[in-house]
């Protein structure tokens, strides 16, 4: 059991948004829809907004800022930056720190700055409410953001900002739909209040809630259902082993529109070299995560077959061993390529690229049949213990 928190300064500016607000909420909206009907257009003004703003955080603040996971031309940064700035989440350097912060110290109790270790709570909103030492900031890891004239722009100029965008926003909204105050009420404080805790969840149930398919060395897990409620970021497992990749949901079929947001963009010319982590260390840590479970089946089920199981091991092992070797081969060729600018190395260089796909393929193959082979397997063995 981890020891009780200490005790702290409150954060009164946090106190605000996240307990007086919801509060202000909960008072008002019944007594307006008592004397009032909202619109349609007020209803559907949440649900809108509530994704601007959402993909503000998701595409901007996270894979764009925190994780340059791709990149993006100055007017797409700037509707990110407003859009991120209409969640409320406080700046982008501040943010974006904070979570290179949570990344590099994850589950750390005393370096986390929303650990999950110290409780649903605490991870969820507990950490803003007071000023603790772990989520004090340290702008040390974001010398790029530092020099980044937007980011500091915002940072400098936040709070005016803040008041601006929602004037303007909501001021713009209500006009054109004939409904200021229902777009106010519903558009303004409840999306903001319900933008909140979608990114709030990300920080604690994707930490508690779901499956590890990836890893388990930290808390993380992929939540489908969390995906829907947080615009793709559900996929956590999969984002804190490969935290560059511009896609959480990395499959086809996960929901990510973040992922296909920030796609479509470098289809238009708004953003570019995507990163994408190599479809051979995903397949990799999918079926080392595997055998991980296996291991644990086979203590329960008790089945004596760990021959089988570390002969499938040692098999995958040298097989990656292999790949290795050929990835060694074409890094030293393409040193000797800028060396040398010789048409003999160019050439063998274009050879080892063709060798080095063909390997690819083959390696993701036997990867995909020692899968296939450890579920046979599990399968027989609780199929064998249910039987027996």
């Amino acid at each position: 059991m981890n020891p009780p928190l200490p005790k702290a300064p409150i954060n009164w500016i946090a106190i605000f948004a996240l307990v007086f607000l919801p509060v202000l909420a909960l008072i008002t909206i019944p007594v307006y829809a008592y004397y009032n009907d909202f619109s349609l257009a007020a209803w559907l003004s949440m649900f809108i907004l509530l994704g601007v703003s959402s993909l503000g955080i998701t595409a901007g603040y996270h894979r764009l800022w925190a994780h340059r996971a791709y990149e993006a031309t100055l007017p797409l940064k700037i509707i990110l930056m407003l859009a991120g700035t209409f969640a409320v989440q406080n700046s982008i350097l501040f943010w974006s720190s904070g979570h290179r912060t949570h990344h590099r110290h994850v589950d750390d109790v005393d370096k986390d700055p929303y650990s999950i270790n110290n409780g649903f709570w605490y991870a969820h909103m507990g950490w803003m409410l007071r000023n603790y030492p772990a989520a004090e900031p340290d702008f040390k890891n974001a010398p790029d953001l530092l020099n980044d004239k937007l980011v500091m722009f915002q940072h400098k100029y936040y709070v005016p900002l803040v008041i601006a965008v929602h004037v303007v926003i909501l001021g713009t909204v209500g006009w054109a739909v004939g409904d200021l105050w229902g777009v106010v009420l519903l558009g303004g404080l409840v999306r903001l209040i319900l933008s909140h805790h979608v990114t709030f969840f990300i920080n604690s149930l994707c930490h508690m809630w779901g499956k590890r398919p990836y890893t388990d060395e930290n808390t993380a897990r992929d939540n489908f259902w969390l995906a829907i409620a947080t615009w793709g970021e559900g996929y956590h497992n999969y984002h804190h082993i490969f935290q560059y990749d511009y896609r959480n949901g990395v499959k086809w079929w996960q929901y990510d529109p973040t992922k296909w947001l920030i796609w479509s963009c470098s289809k238009v010319g708004l953003a570019k070299n995507l990163r994408r982590i190599p479809s051979f260390n995903i397949k990799k840590a999918e079926l080392a995560m595997r055998f991980k479970y296996a291991e644990q089946d086979l203590a329960v089920y008790g089945h004596d077959v760990n021959a089988d199981l570390n002969a499938m091991k040692q098999k995958v092992a040298q097989e990656y061993e292999a790949f290795t070797h050929t990835l060694n081969d074409w890094a030293k060729l393409k040193e000797q390529e800028l060396q040398a600018k010789k048409a003999a190395v160019a050439e063998k260089i274009h050879n080892m690229d063709i060798k080095l796909t063909v390997d690819f393929q083959l390696v993701e193959q036997k990867l995909s049949f020692h899968r296939e082979r450890l579920e046979t397997l599990m399968r027989s063995i609780k199929k064998n213990a249910v039987s027996d």
